[in-house]
């Protein structure tokens, strides 16, 4: 195998918008990942319905398909 070709592999902080934390390794260059959703708080783990309204989009779909 050639030297020097593969990335750095390090432990990474990942943080979720819902407030879980946890530590994994990764060939990220930052020590921090920021998450919009995790296993913790993603509909299929928890069985309840969460919509992630990204920059008002929900509103811009039931306003234009509105009867």
């Amino acid at each position: 195998m050639k030297a020097d070709i593969h990335p750095n592999y390090h432990e990474v902080k990942v943080i979720c918008s819902c407030g879980a934390q946890f530590q994994t390794r990764s060939t990220l260059s930052d020590q921090e990942m920021h998450l919009d959703v995790c296993s913790q708080c993603h509909p299929f783990y928890t069985g309840k319905q969460k919509i992630v309204d990204t920059a008002g989009q929900v509103d811009k779909f039931n306003r234009r398909f509105a009867f």
